[in-house]
């Protein structure tokens, strides 16, 4: 099957042969003449799998058939639940729909009113939005939903766990009530599944790879490395010829900043993405990551479902989550859309139960890889204005005096689509924690 096939518009044809896609995706297989008939839809799909587009083109079509509104009206609204998600999918549908006379902004909170302000009365056909910016606008008066088209959720379980439910229900209520409903989710809890009844007339439910399931064109291992040693062994690993670009989990937005720190100490271009950081500096970050300007980027759970970055080869879990279906989450970053992945995790001698559960959640053993037996202790970190040419006296190298014992973070809690195989069609879109 192809994307001709669907019955999709010419002007999309040529937008997806311009971004070098031929064959949907089984989620934008099930999902794309669902929508075009006009059908509600629930669709459990995790990252990486090509939702963004499964809902965009059809949508896409829909509204390419008929002239704006006049005045122009939002006619499909997205609900993401954060900046990087919203974003991203803004970006799929001015890449697709770029034929189009169609216009589209995208709001969300960390930045200033002035130009969602200013593109709203403008007047736009599509609108996606965080939650909580869009209500704010909606109190001024600069949105109105009664004649909306097209309601879509996307990544309604994590909606759901930042505590968006009664702004999507708030949200939903100043909608009109003949609009199409579509639901995307990556888990399917039972909030979840009430939420989807509420909302959802008679939906098609579509599902493809449950949240459990790792990619097999993802290649995992793990390394049984005691905390002290993690850094010396992340530097070694980031500097094998055959690592690109790369993604580095750890749990906590302060252990983000100290690895990058100690990355740049030795020479890897490091930046760190993740909550504390301005929307600004997060977008300039994502800019220079994509352009390989950053061959590293280093990231708390912030960009685990938030994050969409052709060519990354490998992801490293600093840290082992506490959580196994973040793992999934993570790992998703590479491998997708038909490219190859490598994935490979750091665990020391408290991260072991998390393993084990991962495991138990991916019903699969992760390979062991045996710790060079050259690795030095890492020395402890100094800061910037004390530093005296490297990280410590005894570096990352083998000899010379250590620093310190290399203390590690608090070990418990704390746009466009992917082209890999070029014949595959859009990869997903995913999000901040």
């Amino acid at each position: 099957m192809t994307f001709a096939d669907f019955g999709l518009a010419e002007p999309l044809l040529r937008a997806l042969k311009a971004e070098g896609y031929e064959i949907p995706t089984p989620i934008q297989t099930q999902a794309i003449p669902a929508v075009m008939a006009g059908r509600d839809v629930v669709g459990l799909a995790q990252t990486g799998t090509g939702k963004t587009a499964a809902f965009a083109l059809p949508v896409l079509h829909r509204l390419g058939q008929t002239p704006p509104l006049r005045p122009r009206e939002p006619r499909c609204l997205v609900l993401a639940p954060t900046r990087e998600l919203a974003a991203q999918v803004g970006e799929s549908f001015r890449t697709y729909g770029r034929h189009f006379h169609l216009r589209s902004t995208v709001i969300f909170g960390g930045v200033g009113f002035g130009a969602q302000s200013t593109a709203l009365r403008e007047g736009v056909d599509i609108i996606v939005a965080c939650p909580g910016r869009l209500l704010d606008l909606m109190g001024q008066g600069l949105v109105r939903l009664g004649k909306l088209e097209v309601l879509i959720l996307d990544e309604a379980d994590r909606m759901l766990d930042m505590g968006f439910l009664p702004d999507i229900r708030r949200i939903v209520n100043n909608c009109s009530s003949r609009k199409q409903t579509l639901l995307f989710s990556a888990t399917m809890p039972r909030e979840i599944r009430d939420l989807s009844n509420f909302l959802l007339k008679d939906p098609v439910e579509v599902a493809v790879a449950a949240v459990s399931t790792t990619a097999e064109t993802v290649d995992q291992s793990v390394f049984m490395v005691p905390k002290g040693q993690k850094l010396p062994l992340l530097v070694r690993i980031l500097k094998r010829p055959e690592v690109g670009r790369t993604l580095v989990f750890t749990r906590t937005k302060h252990g983000a900043d100290k690895v990058v720190r100690a990355l740049e100490v030795v020479g890897i271009k490091a930046a760190a993405i993740h909550g504390n950081k301005s929307q600004n500096h997060r977008v300039r970050t994502l800019e220079g990551f994509r352009k390989g300007e950053i061959t590293v980027l280093v990231a708390s759970d912030l960009a685990a479902r938030g994050l969409d970055v052709d060519g990354i080869t490998h992801v490293v879990n600093y840290e082992i989550p506490n959580e196994p279906e973040t793992y999934v989450h993570r790992i998703g970053r590479t491998g997708r859309a038909g490219a190859t992945g490598i994935a490979i995790a750091l665990c020391d001698g408290e991260e072991r139960s998390f393993l084990t559960d991962i495991e138990r959640l991916i019903r699969r053993k992760i390979s062991v890889t045996a710790l060079p037996t050259d690795l030095p202790p890492a020395p402890a970190y100094v800061p910037e204005e004390r530093r005296q040419g490297g990280f410590g006296r005894g570096g990352f190298g083998g000899g010379g005096q250590r620093g310190g014992g290399g203390r590690s973070q608090n070990p418990h809690r704390s746009g466009h689509a992917q082209p890999g195989n070029r014949n595959r069609g859009p990869g997903g879109r995913d999000k901040q924690s």
